[in-house]
């Protein structure tokens, strides 16, 4: 009892750090939403290879996990938190000869590197979040980080759009194909340009971040987490994995793998390909668009701070927010691009600009996508005990689905239309479903405890 009375006292301030943690996550993540129509332009891309920039971010969760956990077990969680920050930075210093040289090969590399970065970042600080109080509440404490998160990814477009695109925020591909051919070079290479000095300040702020997290000392997660939560590394006390040999055994840490694959593909869909759809019918400001997206995704936060434990379970949180993504993406599929009823009844009273039909339905989505992160990494970790840091590792590289996806969903637009790609969303829907009503309870391959 008096364990569990001054763990929270005592994990204070890695929260703290771990708050940080998550607004960079969100903001050199939702970074994406906005570079991805800006490259368009500047590399001269179509949709599949613009979401090429999306898929090397996320490629990189599957290629560098299981060797940055192997870097966590070796230097433990603060060292590698150090170490992705830097590691961060290295990417963005990246974008210095990528935007001088107007080579998007070298763009890919350096988003390549930042998702390197980002994947230590979240091997550590996932667990943090989970074990540091009890596990019934665990969805509630990383619906806190994900608030910060997708705070973060409302700025990170605003701020771009106001950073880097100035003057340029109503060019699109098309215009710049109508420029003659010195017009046009001087115009890419003026917006490339104005990539370096954000990229280049984004990359300090990092260096002086992680310079001060190597300097203080961070308690080990294993004294952070309470006594209920501690059985789970107590050897015998722990039923759960007494008579596993291999992290394959838990079925509800690989289906859960499997399910933050497709719930990561429609997540980075909803809200990277938000700015693509919104260019290609016209929608000014394409760049800012995502951050409709991370609005309802913080609104679905909020609701889901208020609402789990108290009112709705995790399981049943996770049940809803498939159900209502599913429902969306079949009416995204039939929605207008000429209307905009959604959008005045729900903030056009505020003065927002509104949207077309379609684009505020896949703003829509980031509600439903809300709750499934925090409360799928409880579910999936649970009764893990010692394999917990593998487990880990293992749904880091479910965020491959960010990589794959979007690019699914390039193709299909290229070959049928932007809205009917779209349908990529429904099969995932339907994945994260089965593991809400069913596949986070199982316990064994064949039956189930």
């Amino acid at each position: 009892m008096t364990h569990a009375t001054s763990a929270p006292r005592s994990s204070f301030m890695p929260m703290c750090i771990i708050a940080l943690l998550f607004f960079i996550f969100g903001f050199v993540t939702w970074l994406n939403g906005a570079l991805i129509p800006f490259l368009q332009v500047v590399c001269q891309l179509s949709d599949p290879q613009a979401l090429m920039i999306a898929s090397c971010f996320y490629f990189a969760y599957v290629v560098m996990a299981l060797p940055m956990a192997m870097i966590l077990e070796k230097v433990g969680y603060q060292y590698s938190m150090v170490l992705g920050l830097s590691i961060i930075a290295l990417g963005l210093l990246g974008f210095i000869p990528a935007a001088l040289l107007q080579e998007f090969w070298i763009f890919l590399l350096a988003q390549f590197v930042i998702g390197s970065g980002l994947t230590i970042l979240q091997t550590a600080a996932n667990p943090y979040v989970v074990n540091v109080g009890p596990t019934s509440s665990a969805a509630a404490r990383i619906a806190i980080m994900g608030l910060l998160n997708k705070g973060a990814g409302i700025l990170a477009p605003v701020l771009f759009t106001a950073w880097v695109l100035g003057g340029f925020s109503d060019i699109n591909l098309a215009l710049i194909d109508e420029m003659p051919a010195q017009q046009q070079q001087l115009q890419i290479e003026s917006m490339a340009h104005q990539l370096i000095t954000p990229y280049v300040g984004m990359a300090i702020a990092l260096l002086i971040l992680a310079s001060g997290l190597s300097r203080i000392s961070l308690p080990d997660l294993a004294l952070l987490a309470p006594a209920e939560n501690n059985e789970a590394y107590a050897g015998e006390a722990n039923q759960g994995y007494i008579d596993k040999s291999t992290i394959w055994q838990f079925p509800q840490l690989i289906l859960g793998a499997i399910a933050l694959f497709f719930y990561v593909g429609v997540e980075v869909i909803a809200g990277d390909t938000i700015g693509l759809y919104g260019a290609s019918i016209g929608v000014a400001n394409a760049t800012t668009l995502t951050s409709y997206t991370m609005a309802f995704m913080v609104l679905g936060y909020i609701l889901g701070l208020v609402c789990i434990p108290r009112f709705i379970s995790q399981a049943n949180a996770l049940r809803l927010s498939a159900i209502i993504g599913f429902i969306i993406s079949i009416a995204l599929l039939l929605s207008s691009n000429e209307q905009s009823q959604i959008s005045q009844l729900l903030w056009g009273w505020t003065g927002i600009a509104t949207l077309p039909n379609s684009v505020a339905l896949i703003a829509l989505l980031g509600l439903a996508n809300a709750m499934v992160w925090p409360t799928l990494w409880p579910l999936a970790l649970a009764e893990l005990g010692r394999y917990t840091a593998k487990g880990s590792a293992i749904l880091i590289m479910g965020i491959a689905g960010g990589a794959l996806m979007p690019l699914i969903y390039g193709h299909l637009a290229q070959s049928s239309s932007n809205q009917q790609a779209y349908w990529i969303l429904l099969p995932g829907y339907l994945i994260i479903g089965f593991y809400a009503f069913y596949g986070h309870t199982m316990r064994n391959w064949i039956g189930k405890n």
